[in-house]
């Protein structure tokens, strides 16, 4: 980058002034790569302080069987295949229950697209998991699963995300996302939910009071200029809402045990400098969004950590099992985070753990570092 064209980024992001599209992409070919993260860093401690919240959830993915074949996902199963799954409603109240001792506040649920699953199945299992669990939070389904409701359904957006709220819910996830560009995402989805349902699907979340997350799927065959795109669009959306708590970087995940489903699978994964990168650049550019969260799994824990430095201020949480990745990755990050275990990432980092819920409300605080642990070197968590 440009010695005078980071002054001038420097001196925008501290005058509070709005970054454009070709600051964000000067921003990707920077090299210095301690003072994009320390400008980043200025940028969330601003807005979070020492704090990086997390909190007690369960992923849970009630069936694989999906009508898409992306060329990212070794998640998906077609009907009949000797692994495809689908719940049953009670199994998943089963599976969330086991939770409760752990002080779970959020279930966290992305299915694949099935073909035959009648609609009334989604309501349903909602309204099972709330009355079992009245006291968590349901944040279920993405954009692009409420659009493949409308069409096997015949209702209107609206009308579903009524009714779903109406069995419990209280956010969509973030996902389905990936990268909205057309000449990126015609190439990796095969689904027909791009850029304008999936806004008009959050836009009309939003207007019915939701908060949802947002995401971006990088690190496979985007160039900068793409997610630096993907950015923009939807600050602009966030510009109109309002609705946006949190962005949601995600790493591809290539498959190491060579499955054919992933049609990307001897892609390069990004490296840790990237992942920083993007992690930063996202941070200074979404000037609109109060969070950044590293969701873990996808980073691995030493990555996270570090992230925590460039820009992001959440971690995802206690997750369980999250199998859209594990069935792809030979990437060694574990199912499960316990609260111990994330307060001891958190603190290790050098940072305040906090708490939340899903709408990034305190649940409990806790105290910051040991200064004490700072005077022995620390292994790094695996």
């Amino acid at each position: 980058m440009d010695a005078g064209w980071a002054r001038e980024i420097e001196a925008k992001v501290r005058a509070g002034e709005r970054l454009d599209y070709d600051d964000g992409v000067a921003l990707y070919d920077c090299d210095d790569l301690a003072w994009l993260g320390g400008l980043a860093h200025e940028v969330r401690t601003a807005r979070n302080g020492d704090v990086v919240y997390f909190n007690v959830n369960r992923h849970l993915n009630m069936t694989n069987v999906c009508s898409a074949s992306c060329a990212y996902c070794s998640f998906q199963r077609k009907p009949g295949e000797k692994d495809a799954y689908t719940m049953r409603i009670d199994e998943a109240v089963r599976l969330a229950r086991a939770m409760e001792p752990q002080g779970i506040t959020e279930l966290h649920i992305v299915n694949g697209l099935h073909p035959t699953l009648p609609w009334r199945y989604y309501p349903r299992s909602l309204r099972a998991l709330k009355e079992a669990l009245p006291q968590v939070a349901l944040k279920a389904f993405t954009a692009t699963e409420i659009h493949w409701f409308e069409r096997i359904s015949g209702l209107p957006a609206t009308e579903i995300l009524d009714e779903l709220i109406d069995a419990g819910l209280e956010s969509l996830t973030g996902g389905g996302a990936e990268i909205f560009d057309e000449e990126i995402r015609s190439r990796i989805v095969d689904h027909d939910t791009h850029w304008e349902d999936w806004s008009r699907i959050h836009r009309l979340a939003h207007d019915k009071g939701l908060r949802t997350p947002c995401t971006m799927l990088y690190g496979h065959i985007e160039e900068p200029r793409h997610r630096v795109d993907h950015v923009l669009r939807l600050r602009q959306l966030q510009d109109e809402t309002g609705g946006f708590v949190v962005f949601i970087p995600l790493r591809f995940q290539h498959d190491a045990a060579g499955d054919p489903r992933n049609r990307l699978m001897t892609q390069p994964m990004a490296t840790g400098a990237e992942v920083l990168t993007t992690f930063a650049v996202s941070r200074l550019l979404f000037d609109n969004v109060p969070h950044v969260k590293n969701f873990w799994v996808m980073h691995g824990l030493q990555t996270a950590q570090l992230s925590l430095s460039f820009g992001a201020d959440d971690l995802d949480g206690s997750v369980v099992e999250y199998k859209i990745t594990h069935d792809a990755d030979g990437f060694g990050t574990p199912n499960e985070m316990t609260r111990d275990q994330l307060l001891e990432m958190i603190r290790d980092a050098g940072f305040r753990p906090v708490e939340r819920n899903t709408r990034y409300e305190v649940v409990r605080t806790f105290d910051g570092p040991d200064p004490v642990r700072r005077d022995v070197p620390q292994p790094m968590m695996a």
